[in-house]
């Protein structure tokens, strides 16, 4: 692709791609589609509720390719400036982050591989933070690029969790253009902003973040992001054991704290709690239940463009995990991408007028699980969101593709067009909101294991670019001032050591659920002997309809195989949708589809089967394994 622009008006793109479509669709939102051959049919977003906002795609410029990990393999030759190689191998370009000063530059990580093991090109190796020119201009020594970080030690083993203890994920700059949130540190060039000549690597220092957990040491930080007020910040902490895997989210203030030289979090709160209010069903008079959108983090992505809520991700329909923006003062939650499958990379355009959310929708992986629309949240109460949310990639390859999303209306266009590529968490925005930023990896993983698609065409054959999105018709706007957001005072206040509440579920016993256009759903639940987890699900459809167009008859259900937090769970489905579409949700029986927990670390194994059919279209399972 090069760094030539493709301009393509989304509608004839939209047209390109899907040729031809099924004329029929289900409620709004969705279509089934054949893509060009050898593609099999998928699900996609209906044009009549896609955006079709005229874009230019083009790539962003990187570093050149090393020919392998081995030191000295960068050479003058390959990259005649001397300034490093990125690794050949998948994900050597990752996260990007805004650069706030100027839109002609945007933060991005990366790996580089192949320098000597001595000299002044030593440093040239690791995960490291690059600057890079968006304007097609060079820095003075002639590259696009400028790495802020070659020779930079991180902060070892302080507080970082898997996957944060390196500069390149996530990547949040300061307004000020001086500072980035990069992993779990702050990185600061001290007078200089990261574009100025001054702003060196030996000007730059890494100071890490701190956060007192009651263990005497530092707290493990997962995916730390940066609020758009500069001031406070949003982390995760995954909990995985024998018997636990749960992962909560928390919210503080950072603080620069020189004498020790380390940002410290403080008046930390929990991105939850355990109250009524704040759960995805309440439970109202002669056991009803109603849908209650608050709270809904599941896990921590980020903040929307005013830092005055969290995003996070939860299920609207069932087996679906959809964007939500929570409030920070009240906890209530709008729902801000509609049927995406899975989503949970995105970034809010500095503006606020927009979403870049990378979805599962239209990539095809769940479309036999999650296809069916209308369908409530109910199954999902009894502890399936992790083994869905393990689906949306198998260790070598994430199936996300990146979508822009009206955040007020769910409606949304798919970006990328090349089947071919993948996009990689996390993408970012121009400071000027007038173009979306993210990294690609080709979608069957490294070559040559497994080589189940065509090779990478980029220099050197790396199998990861970097990609932007330019909307003619979105601003400029200048970056807004954000003054500072209020903290999340819905959640719980964390003292250091302190235990976090267990999160309550739906007791035993039956329920009704009504539905907003019509029917209801009954709903039977038991719990295990310690009244800790729920063992089985059951709900029965009678003509029950929240969505225009969709009527649903049939049962459902959800069984617990063991008595433990991590389970195999077996799901039996009988659905029959009709109004508008027509469709069948179904599981082989007697047995049931039963997912292994094996999916909690995205190796798909199942036993069974479960098919979903729309109007004539039948969506199958991935086989096991891939």
């Amino acid at each position: 692709m090069g760094s030539a622009a493709r301009t393509r008006p989304a509608r004839r793109r939209w047209r390109i791609a899907v040729v031809p479509i099924a004329l029929a669709t289900i409620g709004s939102f969705l279509a089934p589609v054949s893509a060009a051959p050898p593609s099999p049919s998928v699900i996609t977003a209906d044009p009549s509720e896609q955006l079709h906002d005229r874009f230019t795609l083009a790539e962003l410029p990187a570093p050149p390719t090393a020919p392998s990990t081995d030191a000295g393999s960068c050479t003058h030759t390959i990259n005649p400036h001397d300034t490093g190689c990125l690794r050949p191998a998948w994900g050597a370009l990752g996260a990007v982050g805004a650069y706030y000063p100027s839109s002609d530059y945007m933060l991005i990580g990366a790996q580089f591989a192949g320098a000597p093991t001595s000299g002044p090109t030593s440093g040239y190796t690791g995960s490291q933070v690059l600057l890079v020119h968006t304007d097609g201009k060079t820095f003075p020594n002639g590259d696009p690029w400028k790495c802020l970080t070659c020779g930079v030690a991180y902060p070892a083993n302080f507080g970082s969790a898997s996957g944060n203890n390196t500069f390149t994920y996530p990547i949040n700059g300061f307004h000020d253009g001086k500072r980035a949130l990069a992993g779990s540190a702050v990185i600061d060039c001290g007078s200089y902003q990261f574009a100025d000549p001054r702003c060196t690597p030996a000007q730059l220092r890494a100071y890490p973040l701190y956060w007192d957990n009651g263990t005497g040491k530092p707290g493990q930080l997962r995916e730390a992001r940066l609020n758009p007020d500069d001031r406070h910040i949003g982390f995760s902490y995954l909990i995985t054991s024998a018997t636990q895997f749960d992962e909560y989210s928390f919210a503080g203030t950072l603080g620069f704290d020189p004498a020790n030289s380390r940002y410290d979090i403080g008046g930390v709160r929990v991105l939850y709690n355990p109250a009524p209010a704040y759960q995805p069903y309440t439970v109202e008079s002669g056991n009803r239940l109603r849908f209650n959108p608050a709270g809904m983090i599941g896990e921590f992505r980020g903040w929307t463009a005013d830092g005055r809520s969290a995003l996070g991700i939860q299920s609207y329909e069932s087996d679906n995990i959809d964007a939500w923006a929570t409030d920070n003062v009240t906890g209530r939650s709008r729902l801000l991408t509609r049927h995406a499958m899975y989503t949970d990379p995105m970034a809010a355009s500095p503006d606020g007028r927009h979403l870049l959310s990378e979805q599962l929708l239209g990539s095809g992986r769940m479309d036999f699980l999650g296809g069916m629309q209308g369908v409530p949240p109910l199954t999902d109460q009894a502890g399936t969101t992790g083994h869905v949310s393990g689906l949306h990639d198998n260790v070598n390859r994430r199936f996300f593709l990146p979508h822009l999303v009206d955040p007020t209306t769910g409606r949304s266009e798919q970006l990328e067009p090349d089947g071919n590529w993948n996009t990689a968490a996390d993408p970012a925005w121009l400071a000027d909101s007038s173009a979306a930023v993210w990294a690609e990896n080709l979608a069957c993983g490294a070559n040559p294991t497994p080589h189940t698609c065509a090779d990478s065409t980029e220099p050197g054959g790396r199998n990861s670019r970097v990609m932007i999105a330019r909307f003619p018709g979105f601003g400029p706007t200048p970056p807004p001032s954000v003054p500072t957001a209020p903290d999340t005072t819905w959640g719980l206040p964390y003292q250091p050591g302190q235990a976090i509440p267990a999160r309550p579920h739906l007791a035993a016993g039956s329920y009704t659920v009504r539905g907003s256009a019509s029917g209801t759903a009954e709903v039977v639940v038991t719990e295990n002997s310690s009244k800790s987890l729920v063992m089985t699900l059951a709900v029965t459809y009678s003509d029950f309809s929240d969505t225009p167009g969709v009527v649903l008859n049939g049962t459902e259900s959800v069984v617990r195989e063991s008595d433990s937090a991590i389970s195999a769970m077996t799901l039996h489905e009988n659905l029959r949708m009709t109004g508008r579409h027509r469709g069948t949700k179904q599981t082989s029986e007697p047995n049931g589809f039963t997912m292994s927990p094996a999916l909690l670390q995205s190796n798909f194994q199942v036993t069974g089967t479960l098919t979903i059919t729309i109007d004539g279209h039948t969506y199958t399972q991935p086989a096991n394994g891939t």
